[in-house]
C-alpha cells in the first residue's frame, strides 16, 4: 500500500511471538507516520499481532486482541481515540463471515483486511473536506480550536476554491492552535490567534466553527481538546453553527453522561492541593508571597502555570449533541441523531 507502513519492529512468528510481540511499541511506531491517527495505528498494530499470534481458535484469538487492546489504553493517559480503534476493530473480527480452509488462512484474511482497511481510511478526509465545502459560502469566517488534520485538510481545500478568513484558538496549555495558525498563514490563508478567554467576545464576528474530534460517542456527542465544549455552549447562545468533522472509525460505543464520565477522567483532575497528611495544604507564607509580588512587579514577567497545574486540567472534554448542527464525516452528513443510530448499527453486526 503505498505512503502506508504495515510492518512493526521485528518479530519472530515462533510460539514465543505472543510473549515477544510488544504492541506498544508497535502502535508507537506506526504513529510516527504523520497521516496515521491513533485509531488506524491501533488497527494496524492488532493485526500485526494477530499476524504474529499463535491462537489456534477464535477465542484464544479474541482474548489476544483484547488483551492487546488493554495494554495500548493501559500506556496512555487519553486512550479515548485509540479504543475507538481497538473496538472497531475487534468487532469486525469477530463479526466477519468466513469460508476459509483453516484457522491460519483466517488470520491471514484478518490481518489483509486490517491493513486495507487503515489504506482506505486515509481517503476519509479528503471525503469529509469534499463534503463540508458545500457549506463554507465564500467570504466565510470560520472559528477553530487547537489543532486537527481533517480540519485543516477543509480549511486548504476551501481555500483552493473561496476566500476564507479564520480565527484559531491559542488551545492552552500544548498551544496546539499555534501550528494551526502557522500552517495556515503558510497556505495564505488570513488567520488571527485568540485567547481561549476571548472565544466570546470574537464569536459575533464569524459565520460558523469548525472543530474535529477525538472521537464522537453514541449519543452523538463530541469527545475533543478540552475547550471545545465551552466554544460550542457560546456558539448555541450566539445562535452560531457548530459543526464537528470526524472520520467514522472514530465513531465510539461510549456514553458519557457528563465531563466526569469520561475514562480520561481521574480524582487529580481539578483537585485541591493536599498535604502530605490528606489535609488541603496551607497556604503560602509571607516570604513566597513578597516573592511573587517582587516578579509580578516587573513588566516583563509573565506568569505561566506549572506542570504540576497542568497535569490537574483535562486534556479532552465531552459536548453534548444538542450544541452540535452537523457531523461531517466520510459517511455523510450526519444530525447528532443520525450519529447516534449509525453508531449503533456499526456493532450491530
Amino acid at each position: 500500500m503505498p505512503g502506508l507502513a504495515t510492518t512493526g519492529p521485528n518479530t519472530s512468528a515462533s510460539a514465543s511471538s505472543v510473549v515477544s510481540f510488544d504492541i506498544c511499541e508497535t502502535y508507537a511506531s506506526f504513529l510516527k507516520n504523520e497521516e496515521l491517527s491513533a485509531p488506524l495505528a491501533a488497527i494496524l498494530a492488532l493485526s500485526k499481532l494477530i499476524e504474529t499470534s499463535d491462537a489456534g481458535t477464535m477465542l484464544e484469538l479474541v482474548k489476544a486482541l483484547n488483551d492487546g487492546a488493554g495494554a495500548l489504553k493501559a500506556s496512555t493517559s487519553n486512550p479515548i481515540s485509540l479504543n475507538a480503534g481497538c473496538e472497531l476493530f475487534i468487532a469486525f473480527v469477530t463479526l466477519l463471515p468466513h469460508e476459509s480452509a483453516s484457522f491460519s488462512d483466517l488470520k491471514l484474511e484478518l490481518v489483509r483486511q486490517g491493513q486495507k482497511y487503515a489504506a482506505e481510511a486515509l481517503t476519509y478526509r479528503d471525503k469529509i473536506a469534499s463534503l463540508a465545502l458545500g457549506f463554507i459560502k465564500d467570504d466565510s469566517v470560520i472559528l477553530t480550536h487547537s489543532y486537527s488534520r481533517v480540519v485543516m485538510k477543509t480549511l486548504l481545500r476551501a481555500h483552493e476554491r473561496k476566500r476564507i478568513s479564520v480565527y484559531v484558538t491559542e488551545a492552552r496549555p500544548r498551544g496546539l492552535g499555534l501550528r494551526t495558525y502557522e500552517e495556515l498563514t503558510a497556505a495564505g490563508i488570513p488567520c488571527t490567534v485568540v485567547l481561549d478567554s476571548a472565544v466570546s467576545y470574537v464569536m459575533d464576528k464569524v459565520d460558523f466553527v469548525l472543530v474535529g474530534s477525538e472521537a464522537v460517542v453514541e449519543s452523538g456527542g463530541l469527545i475533543n481538546a478540552v475547550g471545545s465544549n465551552q466554544i460550542a455552549i457560546i456558539a448555541q447562545a450566539a445562535n452560531i453553527p457548530f459543526y464537528a468533522l470526524a472520520e467514522s472509525y472514530k465513531f465510539h460505543r461510549l456514553f458519557p453522561l457528563s465531563q466526569y464520565d469520561l475514562p480520561t477522567h481521574t480524582s487529580n483532575i481539578l483537585s485541591f492541593p493536599l498535604s502530605p497528611g490528606g489535609h488541603v495544604a496551607s497556604p503560602p507564607t509571607t516570604d513566597a508571597i513578597k516573592s511573587a509580588h517582587e516578579r509580578s512587579s516587573d513588566a516583563a514577567y509573565i506568569r505561566q502555570m506549572t506542570p504540576e497545574q497542568i497535569a490537574c486540567n483535562p486534556g479532552v472534554d465531552y459536548t453534548r449533541p444538542d450544541l452540535i448542527t452537523l457531523v461531517f464525516s466520510d459517511v455523510g452528513s450526519l444530525t447528532p441523531e443520525g450519529v447516534s443510530q449509525y453508531v449503533v448499527g456499526m456493532f450491530a453486526g
